[in-house]
């Protein structure tokens, strides 16, 4: 029989195809309304039914007569990682077009963490809470199915399907349905830099991995050897398949800087021509993000003038400044951070390591961002799930500073020509911890490796002396760290939640009534005083530890203060002013 060109975009159902390029043959084995047997057909390495499956039958491929393995590209899998994959048609959603998402206010959720149910129905109920504050976007942690109930995500294994503890691809469309009923976008944080370790059983099936590329979790996916043009396809459909079928707005690409790729194609370029490709023959805008550790601005430039073609990429140093000013840390990587100039560079120049020097790399890093590259296609944060998630104890800045001083930060932040993303719960100053957690199923040997593996990590990072005391790091196998970092919602409507609420509301308001357009921002420290000029304008924030008054023009209109008043600020406190 003859297949469609377009074989590799119905994943998941109906022929139910997979890819193999060794297999001698492939037999099909499903569940529905009894038990059944196929023989597979090949078509150049493409494998499909002879005849379509009915929805709902839990099938797996048996190779060369091997044990049967589940589809990685299966939509769903009800039964886990290690059980059968089952077929499951997307459904055709109605038509919505974000727009351009720069600039926009983004926020990043983990789903099992967000509500205390932990599902995806459960976090669309808390959908109106983001409408209401202003945010435009939401950026939703890994969903792809990973061992057991509970972990962060990155180690999935079926970068198509959805985990069923979240509600399953179910449970997915109709949390993007209630956010586009909202007027809210959403973006999906899209592993595909590696594939999680357990219940990974693609090797059955063809070689997807590097002979020459290692990456922090092992061996690299390949990109640019022998088994490059299928890993390459494998990866770029899960991308276009979120986009095309599951109405997805954004895509944020994990680590991009371990997308080893020597060629003179460089898969995010491919991928990025493959999205603009989608985006005319959909009518909607569609964003990718990469989150880069290499502060270089390649990431951000057209294809076609040879960069990588992102749209917007993830930028650490604005948060490392800010962390370090603010909390006088400079432990790790907050080492560099210290004096006042790298808070200043990071604002003004996007990267502070812009082709300098980094002590905790021991090596130049980085390369300058141009003067005219639009500041909106750079993300920044206070908080993210890396930044407390990796600290010992997966604490808070709301631990550490006051409430004007959290204010002031949320100023600069959702103030500044960049595009902002809060953090479930800092919009009320959330104290609930976000910790590492990863269940193991069990698995005690894997489970130990991890504890020691994090104790280990945290060691060397000076965590104790920065609490003042001997900090026991929690188990991340446990349960009961992932339950300790459930968000604490009855705080939102305390009297001080409540006002730090307020504060959002106020700050996101300003900024959609006063877009800069991604110009760059000029910052300066007065003695103790930080001013950050961006587009019309002005926030002040006195960092030293006594009442100041800030110098302001006569064209210097009051706007708002966390004190509400406008003449001295007191210690920690912001105040914005515009011209």
């Amino acid at each position: 029989m003859s297949i469609s060109k377009n074989i590799e975009d119905t994943p998941g159902r109906g022929l139910v195809p997979v890819w193999s390029s060794t297999a001698k043959s492939i037999r099909l084995e499903y569940e529905f309304q009894g038990t059944h047997s196929l023989e597979m057909e090949n078509h150049a390495g493409w494998w499909t039914s002879p005849s379509p499956l009915p929805l709902g039958a839990k099938y797996r491929y048996s190779v060369d007569g091997g044990a049967p393995v589940a589809d990685p590209r299966a939509l769903r899998r009800p039964s886990g990682v290690h059980g059968p994959a089952q077929t499951w048609e997307p459904p055709k959603l109605g038509h919505f077009d974000a727009g351009d998402l720069l600039g926009k206010v983004f926020m990043e959720i983990h789903v099992g963490t967000f509500t205390s149910e932990g599902t995806l129905q459960a976090a669309a109920q808390k959908l109106p809470h983001l409408a209401d504050l202003g945010v435009q976007v939401v950026e939703v942690m890994p969903v792809a199915p990973f061992p057991g109930t509970f972990g962060w995500g990155y180690d999935g294994v079926s970068l198509y399907g959805v985990h069923e503890a979240y509600g399953g691809p179910d449970g997915f469309v109709h949390f993007v349905e209630v956010a586009h009923d909202l007027g809210i976008a959403v973006c999906l944080d899209l592993v595909l830099n590696h594939f999680g370790p357990v219940g990974n059983y693609i090797a059955s099936l063809d070689n997807y991995y590097s002979s020459k590329h290692e990456t922090p979790w092992g061996a690299a996916l390949d990109l640019d050897g022998q088994n490059a043009a299928h890993t390459r396809a494998f990866l770029k459909g899960a991308a276009l398949h979120w986009l095309r079928d599951m109405g997805v707005d954004a895509l944020r690409l994990d680590a991009v800087h371990a997308l080893d790729d020597d060629s003179d194609y460089h898969f995010l370029a491919e991928l990025s021509d493959a999205v603009a490709k989608l985006e005319s023959q959909t009518g909607r805008t569609l964003t990718l993000i990469a989150e880069s550790d290499l502060n270089d601005p390649i990431m951000v430039t057209p294809t076609d003038m040879g960069g990588r073609g992102m749209d917007a990429q993830w930028d650490d140093d604005v948060h490392h400044a800010l962390h370090a000013a603010f909390t006088g840390e400079t432990h790790g990587y907050y080492a560099d951070f210290e004096p006042h100039e790298a808070l200043i560079a990071a604002f003004e120049d996007v990267f502070f390591h812009a082709g300098t020097y980094s002590s905790f790399r021991g090596k130049v890093w980085g390369a300058p961002v141009p003067k005219d590259m639009d500041r909106r296609r750079f993300v920044i944060s206070s908080q993210n799930h890396d930044q407390v998630g990796n600290r010992a104890i997966g604490d808070r800045p709301s631990e550490a500073l006051s409430d004007a001083q959290l204010g002031s930060v949320a100023a600069l932040v959702l103030l500044s020509s960049f595009t902002p993303m809060l953090f479930q719960g800092e919009e009320w100053a959330s104290r609930a911890p976000f910790l590492f957690f990863s269940d193991q199923e069990g698995d005690e040997d894997m489970a130990r490796a991890m504890r020691e593996g994090r104790r280990a990590e945290f060691a060397s990072h000076g965590f104790d002396s920065i609490y003042g005391r001997k900090v026991m790091v929690p188990d991340p196998t446990a349960r009961s760290t992932f339950e300790t970092s459930k968000l604490d919602w009855e705080t939102a409507q305390s009297e001080s939640g409540a006002r730090m609420l307020a504060w959002y509301k106020k700050l996101i308001k300003i900024r959609k009534e006063e877009a800069t357009g991604g110009k760059p921002m000029r910052v300066s420290f007065e003695k103790d005083l930080l001013r950050m000029s961006s587009g019309s304008l002005e926030v002040l924030v006195n960092m030293g530890t006594s009442p100041a008054r800030p110098a302001v023009s006569q064209e210097q209109r009051f706007v708002l203060s966390w004190s509400g008043n406008a003449g001295d600020l007191q210690p920690g406190e912001a105040a914005i002013y515009k011209s």
